[in-house]
Parts: C-alpha cells; structure tokens; sequence
C-alpha cells in the first residue's frame, strides 16, 4: 500500500514542528474570523521545542485570514530565519519578518520557557482601553477572570530596540496576559487553545468596556472578594478541561468552509 508522505517530512520538518504550525496557522485564520487583524501588521509566535530556542512568526505581508503552516518562518533568537528563504520572496521586497513583530515576541518566549504561544493584537477597543489611566475595569465576568493576573508596559515607541525586552518582561512577570499601554494586548500560553482562551475572553472584555461607558451612567464595581472568586473560578482545573473543547469548537469557524491552513 502506498502511503503519501506527511507535509512535515517533504519539507524537512519533525512532526511536532508540523503540528505547531498547523496549530499557529488557525491561531491566524480565528484571528482573522474575529476581525482582532491590523492590516499585516501584529502576530502570533510558537515556541518550537529544542535548546535551539527556534520559534515561528508570520511571513511579513501574508494576511491573517489567508495564513498557512507553511507560511510561518523559523527564526532564531536574534531574528534571523533558520531555514532558506522562500523560492519567491524577493528581498527588494521588504523583509521577511517583522522587526518589531520579532522584539516583543523574541522577549516573552526567550524570558518564559512555558510561552508556547504568544498573540499580540491591536483592536479598537483593545487599543482603546489600553490607553485609558485606570486600564481594564472589574466591571464584567470577563475582565474580572484577569483580577490580579494581568500585567502593564508602558509605551515606549515602535518596538525596534531591543533593549526594551528586558523592561518589558520584567513588567509581564508570571502573567499570561498584558495590556501594553496606548498599544494593545499580549498574551502568551503553554499551548494554542489556552492562548486563544486569553485572548477571546481579554478582548471581550475590553469591548465590554467600552459599550459600558459609552452608554454615560454611572458603573457598578463588585467587591473585591467577588472579584477575587471569579478569578480563582477561572484558574480552577474545571475550567481548564472546558478550554481543550472550547479550542475544538473553534477550529470548525475556520474549517467549515475551508481548513487549507494545515498545507
């Protein structure tokens, strides 16, 4: 019987690689379904296991909605592609990743050996709240699920120096979530389905925000103990296995009409 070879092996790749860009790739494409995109700019890195400390970014100027596994770049930790260019891309062009795509998602995977993944977005109402003083508000079952667990970086600039790495994950700490000042949002997880997890429901917290103040009345603050207990609601391990269903139902967004992510 003949056995088609697996995309990984016909293109040098182990078969854990493989899965991690497939799992990358619908990162992108839910992104994409969410409408969380910023033109070509903002990405999404994995870690790909090793002591090599490889880690995979999107192509510079391929979309979010039309991302493949194939289309991710192995760099190293000084931004540098690992594997030979793509037999179409021209360095005239532009380059092949992005700079300050590569500084911030460089410094949490290289700081965080369990950053698997790491999403950075800059939605309007993401953006929005990131740049109002007392930052996200415990005003809903979503932002309150980040009681205590969601960390601040101040904006400094596009991030090209490199230098800034340090500061910025002296500021994530042991967070998996973070609002990065008159910016956007970042959070990092051991695997696609808990980043994901972070990002739906920061996302939806903040544009809860927003709609909630926008209507002008005053807001209801719940007690800190209130607080406190859904946060600790969300860290439970009940709610950890209702993530791997979460991600599953997720796929089938991007799968319905077409799963072309995983070539």
């Amino acid at each position: 019987m003949n056995v088609a070879p697996s995309p990984a092996s016909l293109r040098g790749w182990s078969e854990e690689e493989w899965r991690i860009r497939c799992d990358l790739a619908a990162l992108y494409r839910l992104c994409a379904h969410h409408r969380w995109t910023d033109w070509i700019f903002t990405h999404i890195s994995a870690r790909i296991p090793g002591p090599e400390h490889h880690f995979l970014l999107n192509r510079y100027g391929v979309m979010h909605h039309e991302m493949k596994a194939s289309d991710l770049v192995k760099i190293d930790v000084q931004g540098n592609p690992v594997d030979p260019p793509p037999a179409d891309w021209n360095p005239a062009d532009g380059p092949l990743v992005n700079a300050a795509g590569f500084v911030i998602h460089s410094a949490v995977h290289m700081a965080r050996e369990d950053a698997h993944f790491v999403i950075h977005t800059h939605t309007r109402d993401g953006v929005a709240v990131s740049a109002q003083r007392d930052g996200l508000l415990p005003i809903s079952q979503h932002s309150m699920r980040f009681w205590g667990h969601l960390a601040y970086h101040d904006y400094e600039g596009v991030a090209l120096d490199e230098d800034e790495r340090v500061r910025l994950v002296v500021d994530l700490g042991s967070h998996n979530a973070m609002v990065l000042r008159n910016h956007g949002l970042l959070v990092c997880g051991g695997d696609a389905a808990e980043a994901y997890d972070l990002l739906y429901y920061l996302e939806r917290a903040c544009s809860a925000q927003i709609a909630a103040q926008a209507g002008g009345a005053g807001l209801v603050l719940p007690p800190v103990a209130v607080r406190e207990k859904v946060a600790q609601q969300f860290q439970a391990e009940r709610y950890r296995k209702n993530r791997t269903v979460g991600w599953r139902s997720a796929l089938r967004l991007i799968e319905n009409d077409r799963d072309d992510y995983r070539a």
